[in-house]
């Protein structure tokens, strides 16, 4: 929370796996830039790992061995997309699969970590914020919020762009519903870590607390 604009990279990819220390290496990236609730930019690749992708992946992406035969190396495109989220945090529709990735990719591109990259989940805020839903899956998410179209699912650009949209809509919930707490600064992506970890009946407390310390770094000494 503060006065002042903040670009946050919602993040999303396509695999041939589950998890990279299980074998899955990446085929396709894709990052959404978003500020002041705002679509501001994007960058999007396939990437050549030289993996092989299983058939069951293919007919869930639309990604095939033949597209990705043409694609970069996945090292080129690490780093490009490295240099696109500089300084900016990060979020991810279950980070925990996209962190993974995100950090295996970039250790084998030689890629140094950014301190800026901490991944917020909407899935896990989901959870916290909105029980009502029927499950927390992105599309039922989106169905749920009537939030727009953005393509085919289980692709990067489409699903990241989905993400993104879902995460302003839930920061927009934030601040209209501790507007008390809050006054007039707004949600960012430290109160979005510290939320994704609390439970359900300690949001109010835990926005109240930062706010307060926020609102205490603000005040001039």
């Amino acid at each position: 929370m503060s006065r002042r604009s903040q670009t946050v990279a919602v993040i999303d990819f396509e695999t041939t796996g589950l998890s990279p220390t299980g074998g899955g290496r990446a085929t396709e990236i894709a990052a959404v830039l978003l500020r002041d609730g705002q679509l501001v930019d994007s960058y999007q690749s396939l990437m050549n790992s030289g993996a092989w992708v299983p058939p069951f992946i293919e007919q869930l992406t639309g990604i095939s061995n033949e597209m990705l035969a043409a694609a970069p190396p996945a090292a080129t495109v690490m780093r490009e997309v490295a240099r696109f989220t500089q300084g900016c945090p990060l979020v991810a529709h279950n980070a925990a699969f996209d962190r993974g990735f995100w950090q295996a990719e970039l250790a084998r591109a030689g890629c140094e970590p950014d301190p800026a990259h901490q991944f917020a989940c909407t899935l896990l805020l989901a959870r916290r914020l909105y029980p009502e839903a029927p499950n927390c899956r992105l599309g039922t998410l989106a169905a749920h919020h009537r939030l727009p179209a953005t393509g085919r699912a289980h692709r990067a650009l489409a699903d990241a762009q989905m993400a993104a949209l879902l995460l302003a809509r839930m920061q927009s919930d934030l601040a209209l519903r501790f507007a008390g707490e809050l006054g007039a600064l707004v949600v960012e992506h430290a109160l979005l870590l510290r939320l994704q970890r609390a439970g359900r009946a300690a949001l109010q407390r835990c926005v109240r607390d930062f706010a307060a310390e926020r609102q205490a770094c603000l005040t001039p000494a």
